[in-house]
């Protein structure tokens, strides 16, 4: 009897999470659900309104080893595209795509030809981490300026009939971010020093592979291990020192210990670079877009260069 009413609350549970989802995607527009922010913005700036636009990860949480609960499956085999990031970092949609091989899906790794093999973050063999290829392809302006390429055509095929208007803001925001990455060049043609120190995670490859900027990291880009051993606050104060570093990097929703720890010992400040996983409920309510994220990351590169 125990066992059937668990089972009766299950149903009752799932069917109330796919009626909910069911009604919020009626309508005329086409729907979109993304996993992160970055298409998110993406998608906004390119479709505007012409969509119903979801985004999974809640604002303010962490997305490393985001899980979709039952309802949030429903949305994304009910929606006209899925965007998501690919890779390891959504591995969860491996076995979603083999199961509904008519769904309508876009990785952002798809739409780069420059996902970087394995790699350790500029630690010179310190790095306590394996090697790990780097998924943040949309750190990169350039590579930004791909992505939105591929999501204007994968919206096109959902909505025809604006096509026209879709590649045009297209090719507005393009122009945009190419604005953007010309504002990055000119930083790093005036720039002192090309060496960051990252006191986190590392989501800045491909943006510091196009900016020459060598780069020092306690951990890999999506490493699940939040401890950083004293071995590798060390050696990253030392670098610090010894290339006379004025900022070491958090990124967002950091507790900064680890950069005040290397603050405290080297004299430096600390700032900000803001990978755009996720936005804080305040930002996310407030209209941020990925351009906004992206020249306060410019204004804080510029003072740790010079």
């Amino acid at each position: 009897m125990k066992r059937l009413l668990t089972l009766l609350l299950c149903l009752a549970f799932f069917l109330c999470a796919f009626g909910c989802h069911k009604q919020q995607l009626d309508g005329d527009k086409p729907t979109v659900v993304c996993t992160i922010f970055p298409q998110y913005d993406f998608i906004r700036q390119i479709a505007g309104d012409r969509v119903n636009l979801i985004m999974l990860a809640k604002p303010g949480s962490e997305v490393h080893g985001f899980d979709p609960t039952l309802s949030e499956m429903s949305m994304i085999l009910e929606c006209d595209l899925f965007v998501y990031v690919g890779g390891e970092t959504d591995r969860w949609t491996e076995d979603l795509l083999r199961k509904n091989e008519g769904l309508n899906a876009v990785a952002l790794v798809d739409l780069c030809d420059t996902v970087d093999e394995e790699f350790a973050p500029g630690m010179q063999g310190e790095a306590e981490e394996e090697p790990e290829a780097d998924e943040h392809v949309w750190t990169s302006p350039v590579n930004a300026i791909r992505i939105v390429k591929g999501l204007a055509d994968a919206l096109c095929a959902v909505l025809p009939d604006d096509a026209d208007a879709l590649k045009a803001n297209a090719d507005a925001y393009e122009k945009e971010l190419a604005s953007l990455d010309s504002d990055f060049q000119t930083v790093m043609a005036g720039a002192k020093r090309k060496t960051i120190v990252f006191a986190e995670r590392f989501p800045f490859r491909y943006l510091c592979d196009e900016l020459g900027l060598t780069y020092y990291a306690a951990l890999p880009g999506c490493s699940s291990n939040e401890e950083v051993s004293l071995s590798t606050v060390s050696y990253l104060i030392g670098r610090v020192r010894d290339e006379q570093v004025p900022a070491v990097f958090t990124i967002e929703f950091s507790d900064g210990r680890i950069a005040q720890t290397i603050a405290d010992a080297t004299g430096c400040e600390t700032l900000e670079l803001h990978s755009c996983h996720n936005v804080s409920r305040a930002d996310f309510d407030a209209g941020v877009t990925y351009l906004d994220l992206m020249r306060r990351n410019l204004e804080n590169l510029k003072k740790a260069v010079n």
